[in-house]
């Protein structure tokens, strides 16, 4: 709904986005139409998701070593949780300044954090392209920095870029790893989920070469292993807030213009009115029927991955692919189970404030590849 369209103005989206300079914080206007332009064309688009298959392989590729590695050894809560979280001042603005529930420090500081390492990476890159040092574009942080407006000037300034690989960190990132460690934290639990999906990858791909991005459209029992992990554990209860531009009547309810929206991650995927048994995992609940390919997005709207619509997410073919090669990766790589000596089911607890795992996945994980296919040299 276009009345829906926008963003409110939030002391967490102003500091995450750097003051509204980025796609997914910023309220509809100019600078929203840019980063989006900027993200949709130039950074996940169709080009650019090939352009970086190469990438993705490298890091696929450094996931299984380091897993075999450690298998062979005897041996974003922070920003993320402040970000999605209640502040008072978003809701209150002119309380901003007293900083009342502590949200605004701790947000500041988790910025911080982050920021001090990426930033001084961002302008040492941005410094190496003035100066001739660098030449090709291997990466999306090299092609912010090359973008040109109709005067051949840089199209963002180092500040729009700075917020933005924030964003897209918080984005691609940690939404991919959370699914894949809640999918794998189940599948633990249910040895049978877990040796179904291993089977379809022996048919599908063997043991003779690790599964790649190719194999994906065919792996529908473990593209249903992570939507299920989507469905019942997001990352956030709650969506990206959205605000309303005018009076409107949704579902029989009238809500005002500047209403703040926000939409149920958990209220959709655990609703019992939609989901047969909706607080047990049950991958196969995603799998219609042997014809049709499994997506992690639920276009009715029964649960959201990936939000879609006019201020959708606009990586959803990126983290699909990632979260499922990720969880490919692993169930094909290694045969998972708790640890040795520990407790004999792994723990489901979230955490308070988000729904990330409340103690790390801690697992034991023995190679069940011959050890050429990992690549090791």
């Amino acid at each position: 709904m276009m009345q829906f369209s926008s963003r409110p103005h939030a002391l967490s989206a102003k500091l995450t986005s750097n003051g509204y300079l980025t796609a997914i914080f910023s309220p509809n206007g100019d600078q929203w139409k840019k980063m989006r332009r900027v993200i949709s064309s130039e950074v996940l688009s169709p080009a650019m998701h090939r352009w970086l298959y190469g990438r993705r392989c490298e890091e696929a590729d450094h996931m299984m070593r380091y897993v075999y590695k450690q298998c062979q050894s005897p041996t974003t809560e922070g920003l993320v949780n402040y970000v999605y979280g209640l502040g008072i001042a978003d809701y209150l603005p002119w309380l901003e300044v007293f900083d009342l529930d502590g949200h605004k420090t701790i947000l500041k500081n988790a910025i911080k954090r982050v920021r001090k390492y990426q930033d001084p990476e961002i302008e040492k890159r941005v410094d190496m392209w003035q100066q001739g040092i660098r030449k090709t574009e291997e990466d999306v942080l090299d092609v912010l920095i090359n973008l040109k407006d109709s005067n051949n000037n840089p199209l963002l300034s180092i500040h729009e870029i700075k917020a933005e690989i924030i964003e897209i960190m918080l984005a691609a990132v940690d939404n991919p790893s959370n699914a894949v460690e809640w999918a794998l934290a189940e599948m633990i639990n249910q040895p049978d989920i877990l040796h179904r999906a291993c089977q379809e990858l022996d048919e599908v791909v063997g043991r003779d070469r690790l599964v790649d991005e190719s194999d994906l459209s065919k792996l529908n029992y473990v593209k249903a292993c992570a939507k299920e992990a989507f469905r019942l554990h997001p990352m956030v209860p709650f969506n990206v807030p959205h605000v309303s531009s005018k009076d409107t009547i949704v579902g029989g309810y009238f809500i005002p213009k500047g209403s703040q929206v926000l939409l149920s991650r958990v209220g959709l995927g655990r609703n019992p009115r939609i989901w047969e048994d909706p607080l047990i995992y049950k991958p196969e609940r995603h799998i219609v029927n042997k014809d049709s390919e499994v997506v992690l997005v639920d276009h009715e709207l029964r649960m959201l991955s990936f939000s879609t619509g006019r201020r959708g997410c606009p990586g959803i073919v990126l983290g699909s692919t990632m979260t499922t090669i990720l969880l490919a990766r692993l169930i094909q790589g290694f045969s998972w189970t708790t640890p040795p000596n520990g407790p004999s089911n792994i723990d489901l607890a979230e955490s308070e404030g988000d729904m990330v795992k409340a103690t790390p996945l801690i697992a034991h994980a023995v190679p069940r590849l011959e050890p050429h296919v990992y690549k090791i040299v």
